[in-house]
């Protein structure tokens, strides 16, 4: 499954090789509350048909009522790219269902053969990290090398947008949390592959949207070069295959790095490579393990939410807390349970203990 970004270049791209009138809408910047933030995209043919989205649905539904109406024209009177602002005043924002104080400014563009998305999907297929700038009184498009993410730059004559590759996921070991896991992932719009070289476990394991390898773990991670849009998490509990994919995942630019296993077997875990691989002190910081956050997961569901939820943090730059570690928190309810244990101990002696003697003659 694509991201919604590669959705609605692909689908834009689609309907103006169709001969449709096609408006690229992007969201350059927003004061207040904001529904969608800045740098989304969204598309419009002629016929309003549309895909991705820049608000809650309202101010959509007002761009599609005017093409409706009077054709791609209406938004871009002369052909070239407009800029756009919802909900400056209160009446405007409940009009368009933003927040109280909420504006948006859009940008939109009418698609030509010069918006050049053919060669931004093929940048983004070949996971290069890519800055698109429009002439706004132009309508011409250039395209540069970039980083993998940023915020829009709009000023009077052009705006910059930011494109990386697809948030992609590799997975060692397929068995029951994996297919949880790559469930989920592909719904969040990531890229997924497993990687599992013992032919019994893969036999039965299939997923559509997944690409199943037979590759040794470390051959796939070499071979794939993960790069800062790339986690990788092992789930075998096998250190032939976990440590292997492990000694090269932490070695790459992997934005995420966990390993399922005890706080027992991590903590092996880490001496081994740490022992065995000579892999660097600061490498072993970067591996989540166990993975996942802390949730008291008992299902291999619950598990595979538990990774993906530290996943999708990592990925969106929150710093967590200590506490949500499992780590931390399997050890706080355990010092829970020896509390409760010795508090129901304590009451169970003092309310069975046989009572005093007392002195008949006091």
């Amino acid at each position: 499954m694509e991201d919604l970004d590669t959705q609605v270049l692909r689908t834009a791209l689609g309907w103006q090789k169709a001969g449709l009138p096609v408006v690229l809408v992007t969201v350059a910047r927003t004061w207040g509350s904001s529904p969608r933030p800045p740098g989304s995209l969204m598309a419009i043919n002629g016929v309003g048909e549309t895909v991705g989205s820049v608000s809650g649905g309202c101010i959509e539904d007002d761009l599609i009522l005017r093409i409706r109406k009077g054709g791609v024209q209406t938004v871009c009177s002369s052909g070239l790219p407009a800029v756009l602002r919802y909900g400056i005043s209160a009446d405007e924002a409940h009009r368009f269902g933003l927040p109280c104080g909420g504006t948006v400014e859009l940008v939109l563009e009418p698609i030509s053969a010069q918006s050049r998305l053919d060669e931004l999907l093929l940048a983004c297929e070949q996971r290069r990290s890519t800055e698109r700038v429009l002439d706004l009184q132009t309508g011409r498009v250039e395209l540069r090398e970039g980083r993998r993410d940023g915020v829009p730059r709009l000023d009077n004559k052009q705006l910059s947008t930011y494109l990386g590759p697809q948030a992609r996921l590799i997975v060692v070991g397929a068995g029951d949390i994996s297919r949880y896991l790559c469930q989920m992932a592909l719904s969040l719009g990531f890229e997924v592959i497993v990687c599992d070289p013992r032919e019994e476990y893969r036999a039965s394991w299939q997923l559509n949207g997944v690409l199943v390898s037979h590759d040794m773990p470390d051959d796939l991670v070499l071979r794939l070069k993960p790069d800062a849009r790339t986690a990788v998490v092992t789930l075998t509990h096998d250190p032939k295959l976990d440590d292997l994919a492990l000694i090269d995942a932490l070695q790459s630019n992997a934005f995420y790095v966990g390993a399922i296993g005890s706080r027992r077997n991590s903590g092996q875990r880490r001496d081994r490579l740490r022992t065995y691989f000579d892999i660097a002190e600061s490498a072993l910081q970067r591996l989540h393990g166990p993975a996942g956050i802390y949730v008291g997961s008992k299902t291999p569901a619950e598990i595979a939410l538990s990774i993906m939820a530290e996943i999708v943090a990592v990925k969106n730059g929150i710093r967590l807390n200590a506490s949500t570690q499992i780590t931390a928190g399997k050890s706080h309810r355990e010092m829970q349970g020896m509390s409760k244990r010795w508090s129901a101990t304590s009451e169970h002696e003092a309310t069975s203990a046989e009572p005093l003697p007392t002195n008949q003659n006091v």
